[in-house]
């Protein structure tokens, strides 16, 4: 199917945002259509994205959905699939930065909640092998992977942002293999979760709301034991629609014109 008008601005837009919640992107979907006087059909939103990603192929790019592991909500993001690992974060950071953020990365997976501490990021500065970092230039340094969505910020405590597990997956099951584990009951991923005292598999947040809920005794679901922590409240899941006071992401921006030229270039 050939790709249209609709379907450019589709991706301009998820391009200019980076990654988009998904109802979110069921809206914009329709607004594409409607602007552009296309036939639109609801339940065929993953059919519509097919047809982008049919001609995204040859420019080793795709749009990909994942969960948030916070509120267990469905994104959208453009990622990259020729390069797999942080080096596609070259353009936007300097070498020894890219070295704090996997060193980063080291310490949230190694984490049994799926968080590294500020101070333990901090004291990171020590141990690189490029260019030492002064702390205030580590302390701005994070608040940029967190406007850039590589980074999510609670409380003082760090993790991995969805978009950067949809967009590094590959590289984190081959760099942490014997590291990370995946949720015992959707098998993504599981960089934060609840673990069991016992067996020691690993379940998201949200996939642990999900499974126990209205039970009055949880049990692990692999070993039967006691689940010994408490069951988090699922949260309601919010509607959200496209916004201009979503910080667009640098390298969406720099994609737009390119990709979108060349799919016109396909088309023709």
């Amino acid at each position: 199917m050939a790709i249209t008008a609709s379907h450019q601005r589709f991706l301009q837009v998820l391009m200019s945002h980076g990654i988009m919640e998904g109802s979110a992107v069921r809206k914009l979907h329709r607004h594409c259509c409607e602007v552009h006087k296309a036939h639109y059909m609801p339940d065929k939103l993953d059919d519509f994205v097919a047809v982008i990603n049919n001609h995204l192929q040859p420019l080793f790019m795709q749009i990909r959905k994942g969960t948030d592991e916070n509120d267990g909500k469905r994104y959208y993001s453009l990622v990259n699939v020729a390069e797999s690992d942080v080096t596609k974060m070259a353009m936007d950071y300097a070498e020894n930065e890219l070295e704090l953020f996997r060193k980063t990365m080291d310490l949230i997976i190694d984490s049994d909640n799926g968080f590294a501490s500020s101070t333990n990021i901090l004291n990171l500065t020590d141990q690189l092998q490029t260019k030492k970092m002064k702390k205030k230039e580590v302390e701005q340094l994070l608040q940029s992977f967190v406007q850039e969505k590589w980074l999510i910020e609670k409380d003082g405590e760090y993790s991995l942002h969805t978009r950067c597990i949809m967009e590094m997956e590959h590289y984190i099951q081959s760099t942490y293999q014997d590291v990370v584990k995946t949720c015992n009951i959707c098998h993504n991923i599981a960089i934060q979760g609840q673990i069991c005292d016992n067996c020691g598999i690993k379940i998201h947040l949200t996939c642990v709301g999900k499974y126990f809920k209205g039970q009055e005794e949880p049990r692990c679901p692999q070993c039967a034991e006691a689940w010994s922590h408490e069951i988090p409240r699922l949260l309601q899941t919010d509607s959200q629609t496209p916004s201009t006071s979503q910080r667009n992401t640098r390298a969406g921006e720099r994609r737009v014109n390119s990709v979108a030229a060349a799919t016109r270039s396909r088309r023709s």
